[in-house]
């Protein structure tokens, strides 16, 4: 297998206005959803392609209300690039499962106050 670094490089560019940002999001959702299966694959993932597409569109849903074309612009970015990291295999196993460590292990949200979060160690 050959590595190729620019496999699903795009170029950096801000969105015109509001209409043009969502239809890019729209478009990298819709990237996400289809790669869903081959990341289950690749990766050897032991959960079904369902609850993949279900945390893809939580990860979408979190940043629904982002007013800011600027801010919209910077989302897209990270999400093009964390998609061209996964689909190239640039990312390990555990860099893959941290989106869904919150479902496995009760125990990994984050602590409510600075203080519970120091006598258990976590940052």
């Amino acid at each position: 297998m050959v590595i190729n670094p620019t496999y699903l490089a795009v170029r950096t560019r801000s969105s015109r206005s509001f209409d043009d940002a969502r239809k890019r999001v729209i478009t990298s959702y819709r990237e996400w959803l289809r790669a869903a299966p081959e990341v289950q694959s690749m990766y050897s993932l032991n959960m079904p392609v369902s609850a993949i597409r279900t945390k893809i569109r939580q990860e979408f849903e979190r940043h629904r209300y982002v007013s800011q074309l600027k801010t919209v612009d910077v989302l897209l970015f990270n999400s093009h690039q964390e998609y061209q990291e996964t689909l190239n295999f640039w990312k390990q196993l555990t860099h893959v499962l941290k989106y869904f460590r919150m479902e496995e292990d009760p125990k990994a949200k984050l602590p409510k106050t600075f203080i519970q979060g120091f006598l258990e160690g976590r940052n």
